[in-house]
């Protein structure tokens, strides 16, 4: 059934028809191989907000796919700035996706990954206090966890002055965390380009100039051009397009665990 506003592709094979989630699911997927998937929207001009947030760039279609994606995950990655900055909220799916995920052999929600070098967190926020699946935080040898944090989170170390992210994902992996959902921020997405970490872009292209400010969905130090050839276009009827990268063209469409 498809709900709200439709959401069409436009390549390869264009169809007039709306996707259903069903469809939308097939083309998202989950590869048969770990993969370390990015989610991001930005503006005409390349913002990656709008008065210094994310959520004014979002839409309807794009909040379909952003909830779709969470549910095709078994870990959600996200740096310790955007959690603090956005106000995460624990990682909760709606019955129809939890049931979803049962039918799959998945756990009904994904494990919430914390990557900070600092580990300045609040063990209070819902991010952690309200999880319905015990929350990972990703830090390097030498921070010292606050008051609490052990309480609500799994605190692995990986690196040493700072994260290792290849270490890092390879523990996750090596717990049965294979299909990795990252939701930024900028610095940790040019850190894992740098990295040669990215597998896959989901970039949602908001139809909005927001002129001069704001950052790029990418941060930090400059890294040599990577290929990531473009696998899916999809278009809504409000103007937003939903463009899916990927290094693999046969990651889509795997089901399998």
């Amino acid at each position: 059934m498809t709900v709200g506003i439709p959401i069409r592709r436009l390549w390869p094979e264009p169809s007039e028809l709306p996707l259903d989630d069903a469809a939308l699911t097939a083309l998202y997927g989950r590869a048969a191989r770990p993969r370390l998937r990015v989610n991001f929207v930005a503006s005409l001009d390349g913002a990656v907000t709008v008065d210094g947030y994310s959520a004014g760039l979002s839409s309807e279609p794009d909040k379909r796919v952003f909830g779709l994606l969470r549910m095709l995950c078994d870990a959600l990655v996200v740096a310790a700035g955007t959690l603090r900055h956005e106000g995460y909220r624990a990682v909760r799916l709606d019955e129809r996706r939890r049931a979803w995920r049962r039918e799959h052999g998945l756990a009904e929600c994904p494990t919430l990954v914390v990557v900070s070098r600092s580990l300045d967190l609040d063990p209070a926020q819902a991010a952690f206090a309200d999880a319905p699946v015990r929350p990972i935080v990703l830090t390097g040898a030498g921070a010292d966890p606050p008051h609490g944090l052990t309480d609500v989170a799994e605190v692995v170390r990986c690196g040493t002055d700072r994260v290792d992210l290849a270490a890092g994902l390879a523990e996750l992996r090596r717990r049965g965390l294979s299909q990795l959902l990252c939701e930024g921020g900028p610095k940790l997405f040019g850190a894992l380009t740098a990295a040669d970490l990215v597998d896959e872009l989901c970039l949602t292209v908001a139809p909005l100039l927001t002129g001069p400010g704001p950052g790029r969905i990418t941060a930090g130090e400059a890294t040599p051009p990577r290929q990531l050839p473009l696998r899916h276009v999809l278009a809504a009827d409000d103007g937003v397009l939903m463009l899916r990268h990927a290094r693999d063209v046969a990651a889509p469409g795997g089901l399998t665990r």
